[in-house]
């Protein structure tokens, strides 16, 4: 299938930053390195990779890397990769199915894209540039038919997980996926221990997936190698709500990616 991503020029003029897909290894590897800044540097990620200061993984070769770059410095200060149906495929299956169990997902395989290693540089961690990362992604689900976005959406255990039990167990009813589309955590979180009743911090990331329709397919699990509590998001984007789809679809020029 050829895949298309909609850049807009708006996106330089109103802004400062443009979005795309990544045209090359030289933008896949700036990305890399990004998110072993963020995710290493920044958060204490332990993670395997086969070149100094960048993080990859063997599911890298097999992504699309959406990426936001800022004009006036020309680098890239945002991704996020992108696996369809076709290329997890070929990798064996989802990086999502290393931290859950997805059997109930199984017939929506064939229509559904994975996204995973969102990140944000520092200075730009604004409304544009989430707002850029979220309007790729809509186009590139809306321009190749497909029908579902799945990913794990990630709070920080610095605390010892207390936010990260307090945001499940807090977590409205409206916002749980139906029992056909639940998954289960391989490693558990042990949520009802930890939770102490505070109000929960959710964070941006979180309440970007809510806002725009999704859903939360059951219990957090643990990653103890980013010290996260991982939670399993679910869009079907027959539920996107159409106030967040018509800010994020606007007309432009498609670009091959």
């Amino acid at each position: 299938m050829q895949e298309h991503l909609i850049e807009t020029a708006a996106s330089h003029e109103k802004t400062g930053y443009s979005v795309a897909l990544a045209r090359s290894e030289e933008e896949v590897r700036e990305a890399q390195r990004l998110r072993y800044k963020v995710f290493v540097e920044e958060l204490g990620a332990h993670v395997k990779t086969r070149l100094p200061g960048h993080d990859i993984d063997h599911y890298d070769p097999h992504c699309e890397h959406l990426i936001v770059r800022e004009s006036h410095a020309d680098r890239i200060v945002g991704t996020y990769r992108i696996l369809s149906p076709d290329a997890a495929r070929r990798v064996g299956g989802y990086y999502s199915e290393s931290e859950f169990y997805i059997n109930r997902l199984q017939n929506l395989r064939s229509r559904m894209v994975e996204v995973g290693r969102s990140c944000i540089h520092p200075d730009h961690r604004s409304g544009a540039v989430i707002t850029l990362l979220w309007a790729g992604l809509a186009e590139y689900m809306v321009s190749n038919n497909y029908e579902y976005l799945m990913g794990c959406a990630s709070i920080g255990m610095a605390d010892g997980g207390h936010n990260a039990a307090n945001l499940f167990s807090q977590m409205d009813a409206a916002h749980m996926a139906p029992a056909e589309y639940r998954a289960f955590p391989l490693h558990g979180l042990p949520f009802e221990r930890l939770a102490t009743g505070q109000p929960a911090l959710v964070p941006p990331l979180i309440k970007g997936y809510l806002r725009v329709g999704a859903w939360v397919c059951g219990e957090p699990a643990w990653d103890p190698d980013f010290n996260t509590a991982d939670l399993l998001m679910l869009l079907p984007m027959s539920r996107m709500n159409p106030r967040y789809m018509r800010h994020f679809m606007k007309p432009a020029e498609p670009v091959a990616a």
